[in-house]
């Protein structure tokens, strides 16, 4: 093996290292918002009749969860719900827009 395929393979590890050491930092500041995701988009576990990632079937689903930047979960702006009244994340599962 040559010393420069030796160097790149050597970068490569040492990039790699550094990769997987900056994910917990970045997952650190990342919290669940129930109700913000559209039909398809949520992260994991979105309640009764879905399964995982990407299996909620309503936009804004309130037991359908999405990871986001710690602290700016209730501050998303979304639409008005049909009745006028205003929807808002939650840290916590909503028992708004439901599937059927």
């Amino acid at each position: 093996m040559s010393n420069t395929l030796k160097t790149a393979a050597i970068a490569g590890a040492v990039a790699a290292a550094m990769t997987a050491q900056a994910t917990p930092a970045a997952a650190a500041s990342m919290e669940k918002c129930y109700g913000v995701s559209l039909a398809g988009e949520n992260d994991c576990a979105a309640g009764p009749g879905t399964t995982c990632a990407g299996t909620s079937v309503t936009d804004y689903q309130g037991n359908a969860w999405t990871l986001v930047e710690a602290g700016t979960c209730e501050s998303i702006e979304l639409p008005e719900m049909a009745d006028g009244s205003e929807r808002k994340g939650s840290l916590e599962a909503l028992d708004r827009d439901l599937p059927a």
